[in-house]
């Protein structure tokens, strides 16, 4: 088959690696002048890393993403450490992951979080017993459909209780979703994310970037071929109807004239996918109306001093005393050695994909974000900021409601041909780089299946 990829992400290169290596002809097409999505990277003078966009990292449950390396044969360049995730709580930094050196020796895994829980002293010890145990217990739940039929709001306030939910679980669902949505969010999408969560945290050597460009290498090996700047203007059936039997034709319109292939995947987000293919029929489309997400913003700041000295990911409740939801020293869980001794920090924030920062250049955004340092360390000043970088994307976190798995599109749409893949259609788990793999490679199955 001649196949067509819209998008240079994880998802379209996972893809477009396991349809080469079957002998396929594939063309990516990436509107961007580089590969790797959201999980590209960039590189400062006197760097020898690349350094991730928007702050990421993999955990040692992410079984496809680890198998694709492995595939790649570059399994001994992805390596794993245990740095310090910490809880910001009226002005103090509380490690949920400091070592426990008898913990490992326990038999029963899923008490792990439970006993991580109990260091959390602004809880009572009941309220602490209760929360850990409350993790553990979802744990070890394998069927999470009836989790998805409640919010997160509405069954950790009833299993917790109302103040561990508010210190420790609403915070979170805030700084993720906005006031505007954290009420919505089904359990599933919070279960998820406990249930794969590890205290290992994985990385590959030279960044995330070096992963993704080891991926356009080997899709070229194999005979395809990633086009960057080659934005995709519209997809349509090559015939301009919809074919009811057969393989049928997609043709797309680039900038500099039309490409037909005999089958399309378009990676791209649902409200992306509407614009290009006006084509699509209800109830599809209808489903794709319906699927809400948040935009995403990082200032990354590479300071000549480090900010918190051994705290790589900090959680913090976004308000007025703090503008952003995350603080990520990524230099406290990947030496400085490797970007020319800098201290590298991201402050992270997830926004409505209409918010007036995504639209900010980084000197306005720097000014409304620096108090916030100061909060996590009073000696901090202007002064430590060497260099500074901003990054937006309006599509980086679906938003998965009640009987979410209701609303999801399949992979193959009504047009014969043309199938689409995206973040939002992974759930129950949360996006990311494993989950972008693992569709990846679901969907050139299917796409294969139908040939």
């Amino acid at each position: 088959m001649d196949i067509g990829i819209i998008g240079a992400g994880v998802t379209g290169l996972a893809a477009a690696y396991d349809l080469t290596k079957s002998g396929h002809g594939v063309t990516v097409y990436e509107g961007r002048s580089y590969a790797g999505g959201l999980s590209a990277g960039f590189r400062d003078e006197g760097w020898d890393w690349d350094l991730e966009r928007f702050y990421h990292h993999w955990f040692a449950s992410d079984e496809s993403l680890i198998g694709l390396i492995e595939d790649l044969g570059a399994r001994g360049r992805l390596f794993f450490r245990r740095p310090t995730t910490t809880l910001y709580y009226q002005g103090e930094l509380y490690p949920l992951d400091s070592p426990v050196p008898w913990l490992d020796f326990l038999p029963f895994p899923p008490l792990h979080r439970a006993v991580r829980v109990l260091q959390f002293t602004p809880l009572s010890l009941f309220e602490r017993l209760r929360a850990g145990l409350v993790g553990a217990y979802l744990t070890v739940v394998r069927d999470w459909r009836s989790l998805e039929r409640v919010t997160a709001h509405e069954w950790m306030r009833r299993t917790v209780g109302e103040r561990a939910y508010n210190i420790l679980w609403r915070p979170l669902l805030i700084s993720k979703f906005g006031e505007e949505h954290y009420r919505d969010v089904n359990m599933a999408w919070m279960w998820a994310r406990l249930y794969k969560r590890t205290a290992s945290l994985g990385y590959f050597e030279g960044g995330f970037q070096a992963f993704v460009d080891l991926l356009v290498e080997t899709v070229g090996e194999q005979g395809g071929t990633v086009r960057l700047d080659s934005p995709v203007r519209g997809i349509r059936p090559v015939d301009g109807e919809i074919p009811e039997t057969g393989a049928g034709g997609i043709r797309l319109a680039l900038d500099d004239g039309y490409v037909d292939h005999d089958a399309v995947i378009a990676t791209v987000s649902p409200q992306a996918m509407l614009e290009l293919a006006p084509d699509l029929p209800d109830p599809y489309a209808s489903k794709l109306r319906r699927l809400e997400s948040m935009g995403a913003v990082a200032l990354v700041l590479a300071l000549r001093h480090s900010l918190s000295e051994e705290h790589y990911w900090i959680n913090l409740p976004k308000g007025a005393e703090i503008p952003f939801m995350g603080l990520v020293e990524h230099t406290n869980y990947i030496s400085s050695e490797h970007y020319g001794g800098d201290h590298l920090v991201y402050c992270g924030d997830y926004l409505p994909p209409d918010h007036p920062y995504l639209g900010y250049d980084k000197e306005e955004l720097l000014e409304i974000y620096l108090p916030g340092l100061e909060r996590i360390n009073s000696d901090f000043r202007r002064e430590w900021v060497r260099a500074s970088w901003m990054f937006t994307e309006t599509y980086a976190q679906p938003v998965p409601k009640v009987s979410h798995s209701d609303n999801i599109p399949s992979l193959s749409t009504p047009i014969r041909g043309l199938w689409m893949a995206n973040m939002s259609q992974v759930y129950p788990w949360d996006r990311g780089t494993n989950y972008a793999v693992e569709m990846g490679r679901r969907v050139a199955r299917r796409v294969e299946e139908k040939a």
